[in-house]
């Protein structure tokens, strides 16, 4: 059914002229990557997304490994839950650990786009149905994701 649904998108949905198409894979080495480098052979890179904790990054090595094998390049590794910053104190909780991404980036010999922390006020936003970058402008989670997104629009566009 995964594969009926991405084929369906990327070959039956006229998406117009498009400067980006992102689509976001579950981890691992799934047939998603393979059926997305199959269907939409202009893709011209993958971003690899990981949490800091070992587990995540090796997880994160193989599906980085996988894509390159069928010919996908990796752009780039963001570290995503990268601490928390506390609402009261200001000061980042390590809940995952941190570094991961970075080292993984440094393993792969590609860009570190940045880390992004979680953010205790996605609760009420996701009940809500609203994204919680939208919510809190400004936060240390809405800053992190601003600085990712120019470092990958960046080196997109270089």
């Amino acid at each position: 059914m995964k594969m009926g649904a991405i084929r369906q998108f990327l070959a039956e949905v006229h998406w117009g002229p498009l400067d980006y198409l992102v689509v976001d894979l579950p981890p691992g080495t799934g047939d998603e990557a393979l059926t997305i480098a199959q269907l939409a052979p202009n893709v011209k890179g993958a971003v690899i997304v990981t949490t800091p904790q070992e587990v995540a990054v090796m997880d994160a090595m193989k599906a980085a490994k996988f894509i390159e094998k069928i010919g996908v390049a990796v752009i780039g590794v963001i570290e995503n839950m990268s601490g928390m910053v506390c609402p009261h104190c200001k000061e980042t909780i390590d809940i995952f650990s941190h570094g991961g991404g970075k080292k993984a980036a440094e393993e792969l010999g590609v860009p570190f786009l940045g880390a992004i922390p979680l953010d205790p006020g996605m609760v009420k936003a996701g009940d809500e149905g609203r994204p919680v970058i939208l919510q809190h402008t400004g936060s240390p989670t809405w800053k992190a994701v601003d600085a990712v997104m120019e470092n990958l629009v960046h080196l997109v566009e270089s």
